[in-house]
This record gives C-alpha cells, sequence and structure tokens, in this order.
C-alpha cells in the first residue's frame, strides 16, 4: 500500500499498484498534457516567459545610469552606496529562487508566477515613489525577492511544455537570449531618461512595460504536470467513478514540516549533494558575477575615462547583445546537427553530456578572451569601439556557458529542474552581491587592464568544468540519487505504457455502464 503521508519530495517514485487507490497518469497523446498542446499555445506561453524574464532582468539594471541622479537627490556620496541599488535587487535573487521554484513544484506555475509578479510590479512602483534613499532600497531588495520568481520558474516552464530535447533547448536558447537582453535594457532606459526627465522615470517606464505583460500573464494555463493530474483525479472522483482514484502529486499530505524540509529545501540538497549540479552553479555564478560587475566596470570604463555621456555609454552594451544572439545561431545549429546525427542512430546523441556540454568547450574561452581583450583595448590613445566592441565575444561566451550549462541541468533532472535552476540562480546571485561592492575597488586599485587580467585568468581556470563533465558526466548521473530515481519513473511509464492504460476511453466506458 502506498503510505497516504509519503511527501512530494521524496524521490522514489510512487507505484499504481497500491490496492487503496488508482493512480493516474497522461495517455500517449492525451491533449491535456501540455506536451501535447497545440503550437500556438505553446507559442504563447514560451513568449510570455521571455516578457517576463525580460522584466525580471531589465528591472536589477534599470538604475544603473540613474545612480548619479539618484546620489544628488538624496545625498548619499560615497562610493559603497553607489553600488547598493543594483546590489541589493541581486540579494533579493538569492533568496526568492529557492521559495518559488520548489514551491511552484508543490502548488502549480500559475498562481506563483501571477503573484510574485503583481507583487514585483507594485514594488517597481513603489521605488519610483520613494522618498528617501532608505526606502528605495528596502523597495530595490523587495523588487529582487519577487523579481526573481519568473527567472527560478522558467526552466520549469518550459520543461513542462516541451516533451522533446532537442524542440525544448531550442526554445530554451532564445529565452536565455532575452535574460541578456533585460539586464542591457535596464542601462539604455535610465542613461536617456535620468538626465533628461529625471531618474524616477527610469522605473515608471519599467513599470509600464510590467503592466503590459501582467495583461498577457492573466491568460497563462497552469502547466505543471502533477498539478493538472491532481486537478483531473479530484474531477473524477467528484463524477464518483472512480472514488479512488488518485494522482501520484496527492498521495503526500504535506505540512509545514515537509514543506521546509523536504520541499524548500530541495534547492539547497542538490547543491550540496549534487555534484552536477553544484559544479554547474560555481562556474554560472562566476561568470554571471561578471557579467554583473559590468555595470560599475563600464561606466568607469566609457564615462569616466572616454567621457561618454550616459546615455551613449548605455548603448555600449549593445554588443553584448549582439553576441548572445551569434550564440543561439550556434546552439540552433548544433541542435540541428545533433538532431541529424540521433535521425542517424548515432549512440553519442543519447547522451546528455554530448548532445548539451561541447559548446560550452568553446564558450568558456570565448569569455576569456573577451576579458583580456576589454582590458588590453581600454586606454584613451585607442578608439571606445574596441573595447566596446570586446562584448561580442563576452555575450557569446556568456550565452553559450548559460545555454549548454543550464539546458544540460534542465535534461538532467527533468521534473525536478525548477529546483536546479533555483540552487543555480540562488548562488550565482549571492557571487554576484559580493563581486558587485568589490568592483570599483578593484578596478581601481589594480587599474582596468590588471582587474579585466584577474578576471581573464580566473575564467581560463573555471572553463575546464565542461570538459569534466564530458568526461565524468555520465558516471556523475549514475551515482544521482535525483537521476536515478528519475529514471526508475520513466521505467516504470514505460512499463504502464505496454499494458492498458488508465484512461479517458475507460472513464467514458464505466460511466455508460453507471448510466444503464
Amino acid at each position: 500500500m502506498v503510505p497516504p503521508n509519503q511527501p512530494l519530495a521524496a524521490i522514489q517514485p510512487a507505484t499504481s499498484s497500491d490496492a487503496a487507490y488508482i493512480v493516474i497518469d497522461w495517455e500517449i497523446d492525451d491533449p491535456e498534457n501540455p506536451h501535447n498542446w497545440s503550437f500556438a499555445k505553446k507559442t504563447y506561453i514560451f513568449t510570455l516567459t521571455c516578457l517576463l524574464v525580460t522584466n525580471s532582468t531589465m528591472g536589477s539594471a534599470i538604475p544603473c545610469m540613474a545612480i548619479p541622479q539618484m546620489i544628488d537627490e538624496f545625498g548619499y556620496k560615497s562610493p559603497e552606496q553607489r553600488v547598493l541599488p543594483i546590489s541589493i535587487f541581486l540579494l533579493g535573487y538569492v533568496f526568492g529562487p529557492v521559495i518559488w521554484a520548489p514551491l511552484s513544484e508543490q502548488y502549480g506555475r500559475k498562481i506563483l508566477t501571477t503573484a510574485t509578479f503583481a507583487v514585483f510590479a507594485l514594488f517597481t512602483m513603489a521605488c519610483a515613489l520613494s522618498p528617501t534613499w532608505s526606502w528605495l532600497l528596502g523597495f530595490r531588495v523587495c523588487c529582487g525577492v519577487f523579481a526573481s520568481a519568473p527567472i527560478a520558474m522558467s526552466a520549469g516552464l518550459l520543461a513542462d511544455i516541451y516533451g522533446d530535447a532537442h524542440t525544448r533547448g531550442k526554445a530554451y536558447s532564445a529565452y536565455l537570449v532575452t535574460t541578456v537582453f533585460g539586464p542591457i535594457l535596464g542601462p539604455i532606459v535610465s542613461g536617456f531618461s535620468s538626465p533628461t526627465i529625471g531618474w524616477r522615470w527610469a522605473f515608471w517606464i519599467a513599470l509600464i512595460y510590467a503592466g503590459l505583460t501582467f495583461l498577457m500573464l492573466l491568460f497563462l494555463p497552469e502547466t505543471y504536470h502533477p498539478v493538472l493530474l491532481s486537478k483531473r483525479a479530484r474531477s473524477l472522483r467528484q463524477k464518483g467513478h472512480p472514488p479512488n482514484a488518485v494522482a501520484a502529486h496527492d498521495l503526500g499530505a504535506v505540512d509545514i514540516y515537509q514543506l521546509v524540509s523536504k520541499v524548500l529545501a530541495r534547492p539547497l540538497r542538490m547543491l550540496f549533494f549534487e555534484p552536477i549540479v553544484a559544479a554547474t552553479c560555481a562556474y554560472l555564478a562566476f561568470v554571471y558575477a561578471i557579467f554583473y560587475m559590468s555595470f560599475q566596470a563600464f561606466p568607469i570604463i566609457f564615462l569616466r575615462q572616454y567621457d561618454l555621456s550616459p546615455g551613449v555609454t548605455g548603448l555600449c552594451y549593445l554588443p553584448i547583445g549582439a553576441g548572445a544572439c551569434l550564440s543561439m545561431a550556434c546552439v540552433w545549429c548544433w541542435d540541428s546537427y545533433v538532431a541529424r546525427e540521433a535521425a542517424r542512430n548515432a549512440s553519442w546523441t543519447r547522451s546528455d553530456e554530448y548532445r548539451r556540454v561541447p559548446l560550452a568547450t568553446i564558450g568558456g574561452p570565448l569569455f576569456v578572451v573577451s576579458l583580456f581583450w576589454l582590458g588590453y583595448t581600454s586606454r584613451p590613445s585607442i578608439s571606445f569601439m574596441a573595447p566596446m566592441l570586446a562584448g561580442l565575444p563576452f555575450g557569446m561566451g556568456f550565452q553559450l556557458i548559460f545555454m549548454t550549462l543550464l539546458n544540460y541541468l534542465t535534461d538532467a533532472y527533468e521534473i525536478y529542474a525548477a529546483s536546479a535552476n533555483a540552487a543555480a540562480s540562488a548562488s550565482r546571485s549571492i557571487l554576484a552581491v559580493v563581486l558587485t561592492l568589490a568592483t570599483k575597488p578593484m578596478f581601481d586599485r589594480l587599474g582596468i587592464s590588471g582587474a579585466c587580467a584577474v578576471l581573464g585568468g580566473l575564467s581560463a581556470a573555471m572553463s575546464i568544468i565542461p570538459f569534466v563533465f564530458l568526461w565524468k558526466g555520465q558516471a556523475m548521473r549514475d551515482r544521482s540519487q535525483f537521476c536515478v530515481a528519475l529514471r526508475q519513473r520513466k521505467d516504470e511509464l514505460r512499463q504502464k505504457a505496454e499494458r492498458e492504460p488508465f484512461c479517458k476511453e475507460r472513464e467514458a466506458r464505466f460511466e455508460r455502464s453507471c448510466l444503464k
């Protein structure tokens, strides 16, 4: 008998051999399964996911070029204070993902996404109305906490609707490009609005964008499979056939202790006890922190050294976006090649490591080159276009690392992808908070070339991680309790498909027999 108090977080899959319950699951080609939804419906959800994350990431960088005007109004002159509007937002990114992602795996994506985004929009408005510096910082950290929800849940959302790894990989790579354009848009918006119509208008513009996105969010359907199956089981029980129909999601009533110790703790357990998650988080945290360091470094390079205007300095981020777009083209070409090889039944295409990780071995060196390029060319005797164009390999390398490793996490952990990505999001935000605080002292002490050389050398050391995954990734997954449980779940579903499934046809036959 399946224990009725078995928690959702238990990684051992529930079985349907229990005489007390009839555990329902998706049929083959079930139209209510999000994997089988129409192309238009999936495209709507994908587009909305991109818009939500663009709102979030743009919000993180929106004060970048407005900080001088904020400082003038509120009277805080210390270098440490100037960094806080961005770094304290990232502090919210630390705590948000470990809450929102596992909660979405308990209560579904729709309610969490809608509620958190509404609160994020309210705190964005509060930032625009802030009466003091302290209130502004308080509102910014609250913005970060709730803005982290779309980032934490996006991998899970895409895994919900795209069952095929090839399609999911292409969608995820396109989605990740939008995560770069959000922070790029932030300095552009604040760079042109703050010196002309005031720094508060940077937040009002962000709020207008959030309001338009929220209108689309109202039509987001629930996508999380366990919650959808739970609703189906509830409907069957209400009809009385069968009265003991349940979904696996229903078998465990999660109390507060289980919610904290199992559900909310899952990202932390994965971070500390899953080597793949730990290594991926370390690499992603480092490159992500360097990306956010650029919001302190670019004003030093382009405002101070080249004496560019805030608006033009904001435009210097555009090559990073162009590099990100090039990386998406690379990922799509690679995925097409993998699909062709899979059609030829090439054995290597069945390996998550060889299907996902190789492009990260290219992205790492590109990222290293970009940092040395930026450091070497940032001098008054060389045109500002030279360091600006270092953004091309920077954006390309950054996105290749992110796309491939986050896709790898999603493929490896599937229904636990949201928790794995939450661990990655929280860890990289922690390092981003720390390094953004250290950026100005580091560049002042070492100079632009010295600081970039240090970061480039550390990046070169971290770039070995994808090669380790190619070498030992399969062995690490074989020892992972989460991956083993998922493999058992797939085997169970495969065996179930070979038997007569509990499906809608049987429901209809049962209903007809009851009416006779």
